[in-house]
C-alpha cells in the first residue's frame, strides 16, 4: 500500500517547537497550497494542510522556517480520532513530514546562507582543488545502436 504526500506552499503561522514528556521534539505547522485551477471570475483558492514533524525534522523547521516561508514537504497522511473539549468525537487528518526542504530564494527564507540539506547538515562544498574526484563526462554517442 502507498501513502505518500508531496506539498509545496507557505507556512500560515509561526511554527512552535514543543517537547514531549519523553523528551522528543515535535512541531505542528500548516501549509497553504494554491489549487491548480481557478474558476472564471473568482480568486484562486488554497488548501490549508495541517502537518506534524518529529525529532530532527521538527528542530530543523523550528530553526529555519517562519510564518510565510515557502516549504516543500514529503511525508504521509495520518488520521487520528479524539474527543474535543465539548465531548464531541472528531477526526484529525495530518501530514506526517518525513523530509522538508527550502524551495524559495535565500532572501525569501530570511536565513541568509541557508543549508541545502535536511536537518541543517551543511552540503559538501568543493573547491577547484577537489575536482580530481570527478570523472570527465565524454559525449560519445557513436556506439549507440539507435
Amino acid at each position: 500500500m502507498i501513502n505518500m504526500v508531496a506539498l509545496m506552499g507557505r507556512l500560515t503561522y509561526e511554527p512552535e517547537l514543543r517537547t514531549t514528556q519523553s523528551g522528543i521534539s515535535v512541531i505542528s505547522f500548516q501549509v497553504a497550497c494554491d489549487r491548480s485551477y481557478q474558476s472564471q471570475g473568482q480568486e484562486r483558492q488554497a488548501d490549508f494542510i495541517d502537518c506534524v514533524a518529529w525529532r530532527q525534522t521538527a528542530e530543523f523547521i523550528s530553526r529555519y522556517f517562519h510564518k510565510g516561508s515557502m516549504i516543500a514537504v514529503e511525508g504521509s497522511i495520518q488520521t487520528r480520532n479524539y474527543t474535543d473539549k465539548n465531548g464531541n468525537n472528531r477526526k484529525a487528518v495530518e501530514v506526517i513530514a518525513n523530509n522538508v526542504s527550502f524551495c524559495g530564494s535565500k532572501a525569501e527564507s530570511g536565513t541568509g546562507a541557508a543549508p541545502t540539506q535536511e536537518f541543517s547538515q551543511p552540503a559538501p562544498s568543493y573547491s577547484s582543488a577537489d575536482t580530481s574526484d570527478f570523472e570527465e563526462i565524454v559525449d560519445d554517442d557513436d556506439d549507440l545502436p539507435f
